[in-house]
């Protein structure tokens, strides 16, 4: 079966424009206006907003209606571009005061969206399309990750988030989990006696470099293979760079996810 992403791209903007917040509302006011019917307002509008668009409407019903019209079709084509913004606009910070001013359509929108959050639902529908082939390809560059003994359930699911990080593009996010992954790996590893060394020395907030510092001090007490901590030590360190340094590219996250995959199959051998 083959999945046609750009068509369903296509599709999902076809029914945006068909169902774009406001557009009806928008028709039926200038329907309304334009046949006479502009006394019909008076019962589904507020009274407030009733008497100001009459007002309006008195001082040129022509460019009355045609101004409707116009913000209906603004809202179809528009509608997209307006959704993007509305999800860009949750995930950065917002400076107050420097904003420029939100076109009529769009405060509409807003307004009639406040409970179904269509503007949303088409944002993160297009996102997450636009990351489906991207996910794809880079899931081509990974194999299963095979290992002869089990860790525990919180690290598997730190690697589940660090694999979905890299799928999705969150690079930084990506080698930030694959330290925890092999933090909490480790943990797991560790015999009782360094368990305890480990957490009085660090009062139970060992970081992955002091779990490596003292692994490296006790590789036959542990029994991890002697191949470990290098591999180890460079997951580390992209993931201080990730945390201290800057956004990581790519390339660094595949990198460190292979790297980290590789030290857990060291790590976790009969």
């Amino acid at each position: 079966m083959t999945i046609d992403i750009g068509r369903l791209e296509s599709q999902l903007m076809e029914m945006s424009a068909e169902g774009a917040p406001g557009r009806e509302f928008c028709d039926a006011i200038s329907v309304l206006a334009a046949s006479g019917r502009f006394v019909q307002m008076r019962e589904v509008l507020p009274g407030i907003v009733y008497d100001e668009l009459w007002e309006r409407y008195g001082q040129d019903p022509a460019a009355f209606v045609a101004g409707w019209r116009l913000l209906g079709q603004e809202m179809r084509q528009g509608f997209i571009q307006h959704a993007r913004q509305r999800l860009t606009s949750l995930t950065r910070l917002q400076q107050a005061g420097t904003g420029t001013a939100t076109p009529a359509w769009q405060e509409i929108q807003r307004a009639l969206d406040g409970q179904q959050n269509d503007l949303l639902r088409a944002a993160f529908a297009l996102e997450l399309l636009e990351l489906v082939e991207p996910a794809v390809l880079r899931a081509t560059h990974l194999r299963e990750c095979v290992v002869a003994a089990a860790s525990s359930e919180e690290a598997d699911r730190y690697l589940d988030e660090a694999t979905r990080c890299y799928f999705f593009g969150l690079f930084t996010a990506c080698a930030v989990m694959c330290r925890s992954v092999l933090e909490e790996a480790i943990k797991q590893k560790l015999p009782d006696q360094l368990t305890r060394l480990v957490r009085t020395r660090y009062r139970n907030a060992a970081t992955l470099g002091n779990l490596l510092h003292e692994v490296n001090n006790n590789l036959l007490l542990t029994g991890i293979d002697g191949d470990f901590p290098s591999l180890a030590d460079r997951v580390n360190d992209a993931g201080k760079k990730a945390v201290h340094q800057g956004l990581l590219s790519e390339d660094e996250a595949r990198e460190c996810l292979e790297e980290a995959r590789k030290a857990l199959q060291l790590l976790l051998r009969d």
